[in-house]
């Protein structure tokens, strides 16, 4: 789960504390963090500014020339956006300033029209596609929602002076899912009041009842089914500071309603869904089971297959949603929604969760859901949405609430024995302090003479019995002010996980024709420079040792890329016609500067390699080749232009999802010339902290297909800048899921090809897994990613 901290602060007073005692001191309390990113740290000079003419470039017709007030001055900026228009407020970053890539932009001209700056979009913010507002151009520029004050940083309206912290919510923790759930467990590890929410809600005069009503005919599915009309209902994009934090957290900002729906749930817990009160007939809600064989439309437009085992919400004549995990297209919010019913319900969690399964659909609601939710947060996850509408002045909340309630879900009074908690733990804490650390975790005590009675919230579904709250009293009081006692008994020892994949990793090498070499840990300040890595990277932060044995082993390393180059160089400086080696070991990355702490150690395999038939795609070959035995899928190489060791246009970084696993690519020839080598080098710097946690060594069955298949080869002519990354995926995501693979065969460049393009020809092999294909379906999908290719690409098909 993605926390902005901005947002935590909200509910725990933080202020107070870095962000490196905020993440230890969490991970101690039992919070395990994934990462903790600094959203502006890469940002520099990208300010506010308004469009007050655009005029046609005079030799480019996909160009235009705008005069954009930036405040101080106006600046005239050429750009391709087609998005845009006068009056609008956009990022504009200025001359010198720096995207969160790392990429610096610089005045110049554009078909000899100068510009000064650059208008961002989306992505150039660093905000990522799958949450980039349904309102936003995806390839445009970002537009503001609203006039601010003009030079104003970005990052102060976008919410980009902010951290997101990454946790993984174990399934035991449900409550933790929200930002209030982790605001408790700060406020618990810190011992730093908990500021709830005060929520309020002024309602009209009408009552609920005239609008709607509720029948819940499956108790044991639905403990509680909670509903509140809202009228004079207006559909429009919510305000920048609910897209930010969305956005922060994860999720795609659609409308004010639906994103207040969103914004409650990753605030509370509690999932909510809002229906269109005119298409639910006899203005009626119905919860029960649905029919076998029966089927319903979902809002992802699918027809889903259901069976009598899942729960449905229903009008008086149709099915509307299915019960905690996506509604219906049939009543979902549109521009033309005046009335909603919103919904705050608890559903069985073994239900949604095989719901879910069934259908193969997972959602945010489900995920939650299918780990159990208190239900008596249901009236307040509602009544804050209610809040919030209230706020934003885009409906009316009509009085009363619909709350069923025919389970209800009562605190857990449970009597643990002080003595035995200390016994296990090996502590002798007072039962003072033990009632200290109870009631942060908002659980009321009662002492009964050597016992205490204990009220557990409904929120904590994990704590059932005594034993559950050893690790609740220990993780408070600190794992680290623990006892430290050797294990007793026969133990056996066996390779960790990480060893096993280390082990995988250097035969998988060797058998790749690598050599693994060990190098010393301390390295000379001049390694940087002539690694020509920039003055202000991150990588000069380093360790500096008191007693060193020299100026050439002062410093710990934060790169293992400067000792694999001075083994190679030795190699070839001895004549040694090919070397292929690689090094698995740590770089230091220090806290703080100046040093206070011990360094963070960073695992990282570094592979370098030289000779006559050696080049990039060798050492691409061996990096993949490593990937598929370690099960390492969804992987791209990204071309890497700014990094400065490596040659620019012969480099690439591996992204994994959010996570860049390292960099590939021909050393830069200063870089050589600084080792005094005069010979192409290829070097790829992987983190294997990285490698290790998306491993995947378990082999998976998959049926041979039954069908047979259909080839089409096909030879695109593009420019010469396209990749064929580019093109693969323009195939792929066009292939109607009967596209099972694109195989490149040739690339090829001569006298039938203009200067400037090339034609590169692939084979698309297509195959259905439940029928066999017709001529008539491939080719009109083949047509398709043809057309879409010259669309996109201005690729032609070569004659």
């Amino acid at each position: 789960m993605f926390v902005p901290v901005e947002w935590l602060k909200q509910y725990v007073d933080i202020d107070g504390l870095d962000m490196d005692t905020l993440r230890d001191n969490m991970i101690m309390s039992g919070s395990n963090i994934e990462t903790v990113e600094d959203l502006g740290e890469r940002i520099n000079k990208i300010v506010v500014g308004k469009i007050l003419e655009i005029e046609n470039h005079p030799d480019a017709k996909k160009l235009v020339v705008t005069q954009v007030d930036v405040g101080e001055e106006v600046l005239q900026i050429v750009t391709g956006a087609e998005n845009i228009k006068v009056g609008q407020y956009i990022p504009v970053i200025l001359n010198g300033g720096r995207l969160p890539d790392g990429t610096k932009i610089k005045s110049g001209k554009l078909r000899g029209v100068l510009s000064n700056g650059m208008m961002c979009s989306g992505e150039e913010l660093g905000i990522a596609d799958k949450v980039l507002p349904i309102h936003q151009a995806k390839d445009g520029i970002y537009i503001l929602d609203q006039a601010y004050p003009l030079g104003t940083d970005i990052k102060e309206i976008l919410g980009l002076n902010d951290h997101i912290i990454e946790f993984e919510i174990t399934p035991n923790r449900p409550d933790c899912l929200s930002i209030l759930g982790m605001a408790r467990e700060t406020s618990a590890t810190f011992n730093i009041p908990l500021k709830a929410p005060q929520i309020n809600v002024q309602e009209e005069v009408d009552m609920i009842a005239d609008y709607a009503a509720i029948d819940i005919e499956d108790n044991e599915l639905c403990n509680r089914y909670v509903a509140r009309v809202i009228k004079d209902v207006e559909i429009k994009p919510s305000p920048q500071w609910m897209q930010n934090r969305l956005m922060k957290a994860g999720m795609r900002p659609i409308n004010n309603i639906v994103d207040i729906t969103n914004y409650v749930m990753l605030e509370l817990g509690q999932p909510l869904h809002a229906f269109d009160l005119s298409t639910l007939e006899g203005n009626k809600i119905i919860v029960k089971r649905a029919k076998d064989r029966e089927t319903f439309t979902t809002l992802d437009e699918v027809e889903r297959k259901l069976d009598s085992s899942m729960l449905m919400i229903a009008d008086s004549e149709k099915y509307v949603a299915i019960a905690g995990v996506m509604g219906g297209l049939n009543s979902e919010v549109t521009k033309e929604t005046k009335t909603i019913l919103l919904e705050a319900a608890s559903f069985s969690a073994n239900s949604v969760r095989a719901t879910s399964k069934k259908l193969g659909l997972r959602s945010e609601a489900s995920a939650r859901f299918e780990k159990g939710i208190d239900p008596n947060i249901a009236i307040m996850a509602a009544n804050r949405a209610c809040q919030l509408i209230e706020e934003l002045e885009v409906g009316k909340i009509v009085g009363g609430v619909m709350d069923l309630y025919p389970n209800r879900a009562d605190e857990k009074v449970i009597e643990i024995r002080p003595k035995r908690m200390n016994d296990l733990l090996g502590t002798s804490l007072s039962n003072e302090e033990m009632i200290g650390i109870l009631k942060r975790l908002e659980m009321k005590v009662i002492p009964k003479e050597d016992k205490f009675m204990v009220n557990v919230p409904t929120f904590r579904l994990d704590i059932t019995q005594e034993i559950d709250f050893v690790e609740e009293i220990a993780r408070i009081y600190g794992f680290n002010n623990l006892g430290m006692t050797l294990p007793k008994g026969n133990s056996q020892g066996a390779k960790t996980n990480g060893q096993i994949i280390e082990e995988i990793t250097k035969i998988n090498l060797n058998a790749s024709g690598l050599n693994e070499i060990q190098t010393y840990s301390f390295i000379s300040p001049k390694t940087f420079d002539m690694l020509c890595i920039p003055e202000d990277s991150f990588m000069r932060n380093v360790v500096k040792l008191i007693n060193p044995l020299g100026e050439e082993n002062s410093i710990m390393r934060t790169t293992l890329m400067g000792n694999m180059l001075e083994v190679l160089g030795r190699n070839y400086n001895r004549n040694v016609e090919c070397a292929k080696a690689f090094e698995i070991g740590n770089t230091f990355i220090p806290k703080s500067i100046p040093v206070e702490a011990l360094p963070i150690e960073k695992k990282v395999l570094t592979l370098g390699m030289y000779g006559k038939e050696i080049d990039f795609y060798g050492l691409k070959g061996v990096v993949q080749k490593l990937f598929e035995k370690l099960g390492i899928e969804g992987y791209e190489y990204i071309p890497e232009k700014n990094h400065k060791s490596f040659h620019p246009g012969r480099c690439a970084s591996i992204v994994y999802g959010n996570h860049t696993l390292g960099v590939i690519g021909e050393v830069h020839p200063d870089v050589l010339e600084n080792h005094d080598i005069d010979t192409r080098i290829y070097v790829g710097e992987l983190d294997f902290n990285i490698l290790l946690q998306i491993t995947r060594l378990d082999k998976f069955y998959q049926e041979l297909p039954k069908y047979p298949a259909i080839t089409r080869d096909i030879a695109v002519v593009v420019k010469d800048e396209i990749y064929v990354k580019q093109i693969e995926d323009i195939a792929r995501e066009n292939g109607e899921k009967i596209l099972e693979s694109v195989k490149l065969f040739d690339v090829y460049k001569g006298k039938q090809i203009e200067e400037g393009y090339k034609s590169v020809a692939y084979s698309l092999v297509y195959r259905a897994k439940d029928r066999t294909l017709t001529d008539e379906e491939v080719t009109k999908v083949h047509e398709n990613i043809v057309k879409v290719l010259e669309e996109k690409l201005g690729g032609s098909l070569r004659e």
